[in-house]
Order: structure tokens, then C-alpha cells, then sequence
């Protein structure tokens, strides 16, 4: 039962990626065919691979991570508070630092990590750039060996789907149904290539990712069936 869970073991997030270079043609002859291979079926004929590059952040092989936020709830003096927080800077840096937080903090059997579509997305997407940049795997992240029961994962589509698995709901849509405010009031995940190459504004896009984080959080509230989260209430570090 979601119920059953303690907030404050649950670590909150979201990962905003890119291609990994800002154009095609700065990509390895090989790393072109590559490229060209993996996305035929996708692209089919409306698009050149060059055409396709722009899309390249959504795989783990030709796409690299800007940001990872991260949220988690404390309860102190009978009070809630929900901390906020962003991993920025060379890729392989904001891995290590995502990583040291999970095993100094959020390594223990109970501990859970929450994403939309994060079985799909997020966690597989962490786990290959760890590996691409030779960074152990923390705990949470390495599913090998592990039965479905024992991966500590949470996503809330996943909770969404309520065991309908053609079902799929965007983040925007379920905080839409929800009552929940939008984290979408400003970007959206296809503009973040542009926001990052094109105008280099990080920062817009850190704070587009952790009003996903803050939606996720909120919409495990909901499914709870518990209060909303006020803004008084949500601390960014």
C-alpha cells in the first residue's frame, strides 16, 4: 500500500538531458552510422538522421544529462517541509554528486526512488551514463540480479496505470486531472535542447526540472489521498 510508505524515505527526481553534441556533424564518422542505425525506424523517411539529431537527448548513447534535481520531505516539530535540490555541472561530476547522495543518505533497504516514467527514463537513463563514464553503480540504480519486487523504485505513472500498460500519461496531463499546478508553465521537454545550446540559459532549465520534482512529490500526495503541498512549505538548497 502507497500508504504504508514513509515520505521521508522516498528521493524525488528528475533528469533533463541533451543531445551530447550541439550538432550531427560533430559526431564520429562511426558515431554517424551509429546515429543513422538506431533512429531508421524511428525517423522513417520524414527526416534525414542530421534532421533526427536534434532528438538525440532522449537516448542514453547519444544524449547526455544537464541536470538531476532531487526532493525529499523532512518532518520536524510537527511540521512538513519539502527540500528541493539540483545536481549541476560537467555530466560526469553531477553523476558522482547524485551518486554520494544516494549511498550516503539514501542507500538503506526501505529507501525508495520516485520518477514519471523513471523505470522507463530516468533510472535506466542515470544508470548508462554512470557506466559510460566508468562511475560504479550506487545500490538503487543496479538492478542486476534483482526480482521485480525488489527494485525500490517508485513511478508515478506506473501508480497511474493501476495495471493498464498501453496506458500512458504525461506528467502535464495527470497534474491537469489532478488539481494539481503545473510544472509546465514554461518550457517543456522538447525545448530544453534549445534553452541549453541556443540561448545557454541552465538556469531556466533547473528550475523547469525541479517543478517536475515538486509535481511528482505532489502527485504522491494526491494518490495518497493527503494535503497538497503550499509553496510556504517547499525550501529549494
Amino acid at each position: 500500500m502507497l500508504q504504508t510508505i514513509k515520505l521521508e524515505n522516498i528521493l524525488f527526481l528528475d533528469i533533463e538531458t541533451v543531445p551530447e553534441f550541439e550538432n550531427h556533424g560533430q559526431l564520429s564518422e562511426d558515431k554517424k552510422l551509429l546515429w543513422e542505425e538506431k533512429t531508421q525506424y524511428q525517423r522513417k523517411d520524414e527526416f534525414t538522421a542530421e534532421q533526427f539529431y536534434d532528438r538525440a537527448g532522449i537516448w542514453a548513447e547519444f544524449g547526455k544529462i544537464v541536470c538531476i534535481s532531487v526532493g525529499f520531505f523532512s518532518f520536524k516539530n510537527g511540521g512538513r517541509t519539502f527540500r528541493l535540490t539540483t545536481f549541476r555541472d560537467k555530466e560526469k561530476t553531477l553523476l558522482q554528486e547524485f551518486a554520494n547522495l544516494l549511498q550516503e543518505h539514501f542507500s538503506k533497504p526501505h529507501h525508495l526512488l520516485c520518477a514519471h516514467n523513471g523505470k522507463e527514463f530516468d533510472f535506466p537513463f542515470i544508470a548508462r551514463r554512470m557506466l559510460i563514464h566508468d562511475l560504479a553503480l550506487p545500490l538503487k540504480l543496479n538492478l542486476f540480479g534483482k526480482k521485480p519486487w525488489e527494485v525500490p523504485h517508485l513511478d508515478t505513472l506506473e501508480l497511474w496505470k493501476f495495471g493498464d500498460y498501453k496506458h500512458f500519461t504525461s506528467l502535464k496531463l495527470l497534474t491537469n486531472v489532478l488539481k494539481i499546478p503545473s510544472p509546465k508553465d514554461d518550457i517543456s521537454g522538447s525545448d530544453v535542447r534549445n534553452v541549453f545550446y541556443n540561448d545557454k540559459d541552465l538556469d531556466r532549465i533547473v528550475n523547469y526540472c525541479e517543478k517536475d520534482v515538486l509535481a511528482i512529490a505532489q502527485v504522491i500526495l494526491k494518490l495518497r489521498q493527503e494535503k497538497l503541498l503550499e509553496a510556504s512549505e517547499v525550501v529549494s538548497v
